[in-house]
């Protein structure tokens, strides 16, 4: 009897040691196809911004597309047509939607 409840929790112990296995490597998973992609995205976002200069074609994160008048500490001057100016938010440009009209050209 005592060699059955040994065999028995030495059986049991094997399936904790499975069970961890698996959760390790799920979190393993998550990690290179969720979280690693979007840190290297907001990386490339805050590179963007930093480099913003005058004269570069952006679009806002509302869909305005406009040429980069001025830029200032936190705040860029686009231009939008001919004497039409407006003042956005540098984090209010889309990195993915300017690449975008870069690629057109």
């Amino acid at each position: 009897m005592i060699s059955t409840v040994l065999a028995q929790a030495a059986a049991g112990g094997s399936g904790i040691l499975g069970q961890v296995f698996l959760f390790g490597s799920i979190i393993l998973i998550m990690y290179f196809f969720m979280i690693r992609p979007q840190q290297k995205k907001q990386k490339e976002s805050k590179k963007f911004i930093e480099e913003i200069k005058k004269g570069d074609e952006v679009v806002t994160i509302g869909g305005l597309h406009g040429k980069v008048f001025s830029v200032e500490s936190d705040a860029v001057m686009l231009e939008l047509d001919r004497g039409l100016k407006v003042k956005v938010e540098k984090s209010a440009i889309s990195l993915d939607f300017s690449k975008k009209t870069e690629t057109k050209k």
